[in-house]
């Protein structure tokens, strides 16, 4: 694995506090650079050990990166990384670890400042808790991280970032930007949607009758309210289609329901056990 002089992480949450604690535990740069929007929060980072140096400016903090990551909300990746882009070092490798890609990869592919390019990716891991005193950095641990490389990547990109979250333990899987979108609005997307809407009809006065189904079922809807928006507005087309799925088969579940068709209650429900099974913890 390469070793890095400078690595610049772009927002300093839980994504990238966990990568900075990673790449820290594992020696993978001599400097990790946290670069936020308050100073607060990347004392924190700062504190729990993810980066080595802090700043406010994101032009300061990427001046001398060699790989930039960007962790910023959805809605400001494609600014963050044209920022970067503007005042890194000519030809830095820029990606990301957004949970939508197809929008974000389209503005950014066309070409970046200074020979800078810019490779899309997301790792499938983390939780509805943020902020980097959440970080850890066996976060990547087995989990799987999308790369979406396009015509214009560069062999030797995709073989960097390939070999960086494979070095914080990531397995690495290649999809085009528009088949993500389209798998993440079905694993990721739209169970935020369900847990969102479910947990919305339990009035108040019921919250005390809440067991652990409710809990379980519904705990991703925690997640930032703003930071889901986003997502949902740049992924809206293939939710909606997915939306539309999972309301048939709840109107699957309800005519068996109002008709006492047992079997199919039964066959519902064996389905769904199959499949969670199947994914495992």
């Amino acid at each position: 694995m390469k070793h890095f002089n400078t690595i610049a992480i772009v927002g300093v949450g839980l994504i990238g506090g966990s990568v900075g604690l990673a790449v820290r535990q594992r020696g993978l740069a001599d400097c990790v650079v946290g670069i936020g929007r308050r100073q607060s929060s990347l004392r924190i980072a700062r504190q729990a050990g993810a980066v080595t140096t802090t700043t406010i400016d994101l032009a300061k903090g990427v001046a001398e990166a060699e790989l930039v990551i960007v962790c910023t909300p959805v809605g400001r990746i494609v600014e963050d990384v044209r920022t970067a882009a503007a005042h890194a070092p000519p030809g830095t490798l820029i990606t990301d670890v957004g949970s939508t890609k197809a929008q974000i990869v389209a503005a950014l592919d066309e070409g970046l400042p200074r020979n800078c390019r810019f490779l899309g990716g997301h790792p499938l891991a983390g939780g509805e808790k943020t902020g980097p005193s959440h970080a850890r950095a066996d976060l990547f641990d087995g989990r799987v991280v999308v790369l979406t490389p396009t015509k214009n990547t560069r062999a030797e990109d995709f073989d960097t970032l390939e070999k960086f979250w494979n070095s914080l333990g990531a397995v690495v899987v290649q999809m085009p930007p528009e088949e993500h979108d389209q798998a993440l609005a079905l694993t990721s997307h739209l169970p935020h949607a369900a847990a969102a809407v479910l947990v919305g009809m339990v009035p108040e006065r019921l919250f005390r009758f809440s067991g652990a189904g409710l809990l379980d079922t519904t705990r991703i809807a925690a997640g930032d309210p703003a930071l889901w928006t986003q997502i949902f507005m740049q992924n809206r087309a293939n939710l909606a289609k997915a939306l539309e799925g999972f309301i048939h088969r709840l109107t699957q579940l309800q005519t068996a329901l109002l008709q006492a068709n047992e079997s199919l209650i039964q066959q519902i429900l064996e389905v769904g056990k199959t499949n969670r099974d199947a994914l495992g913890n």
